[in-house]
């Protein structure tokens, strides 16, 4: 894949400078376009301030402006809330242009976060809510492997082959593009935090296991396809929705700060855009 030099020369420089990844370093890369894609977790909903344009509810601090103010790229940010793999194609609600058309030839840098919506995950994570504890009202684990099977890995599992011709798209509609696949956070530590996140214990480990397959997937498809995969996991362990306001980095059930619930707030994109932007730099070293 073919790389972009000036990133080199962006880790060089903030090496030399000491200024790893502050929130005011830039560097000489205006010249590079930079296409951010995705879905709500890249997008930001409800984190002030929100884009004019509220079809997509896309946050003006979300993790790509964060990367893009601390590499100095130039940003079109296409992130929309709700978003599928689908909608790279066609028009999200039949308003919003395809994702994949943002793309150039003259693109130099591609993030993007994807698949959550695909296999339904915060659909499941709220079937797995109970107001009271067990043995009151019924597992969701117990729920989606009924039967020896695990629901939600099948549906993580068979959506590879869509992720795969996601990164055929974008390679070839921006050859010259360095790619960044995101995956997700840690949503919830082990054993949940029941109940200030009214989920129990064993669900609450299995919807993060959950969680953790399908980055595990989106990171095998990625170094398959040569891009480079950026771990949240890591990033967000100990700021799950379980952490006091002033650590979390997701919002939980009823959130604490301006975001969407289940979803990353202000403090997490900036931590996410600050990684994403390191991920990018060791890359290109």
């Amino acid at each position: 894949m073919v790389r972009f030099p000036r990133l080199t020369q962006l880790g060089v420089a903030m090496a030399a400078a000491a200024v790893v990844l502050a929130p005011t370093a830039h560097a000489v890369t205006d010249d590079v376009e930079y296409v951010a894609m995705g879905d709500s977790a890249a997008a930001g909903p409800l984190i002030p301030d929100q884009d004019p344009d509220l079809n997509c509810f896309r946050s003006e601090k979300n993790y790509p402006r964060v990367a893009a103010e601390l590499i100095g790229a130039k940003l079109t940010d296409v992130t929309c809330s709700a978003a599928k793999i689908s909608d790279f194609s066609t028009k999200q609600y039949g308003v919003v242009p395809p994702q994949y058309d943002a793309l150039k030839r003259s693109t130099g840098l591609v993030t993007v976060t994807i698949g959550g919506n695909d296999v339904e995950l915060v659909q499941a994570a709220v079937s797995c809510l109970n107001l009271l504890p067990e043995p009151a009202g019924r597992s969701c684990k117990d729920r989606f492997t009924a039967g020896g099977r695990d629901e939600l890995a099948e549906r993580i599992d068979a959506l590879a082959p869509e992720v795969d011709g996601m990164l055929e798209q974008i390679e070839a509609r921006a050859p010259h593009a360095e790619i960044v696949v995101v995956g997700y956070g840690t949503y919830l530590r082990p054993g949940g935090c029941y109940p200030i996140q009214p989920v129990w214990a064993r669900d609450a480990d299995y919807i993060q296991s959950s969680v953790d397959k399908l980055s595990a997937m989106l990171h095998e498809r990625a170094s398959a396809h040569g891009a480079e995969f950026v771990d949240l996991a890591e990033v967000s362990r100990g700021h799950d929705t379980c952490a006091a306001p002033q650590d979390k980095y997701y919002e939980g059930v009823i959130p604490t700060s301006m975001a969407a619930p289940l979803h990353p707030n202000a403090k997490g994109m900036q931590a996410f855009g600050e990684a994403v932007a390191k991920g990018i730099q060791h890359a290109d070293s």
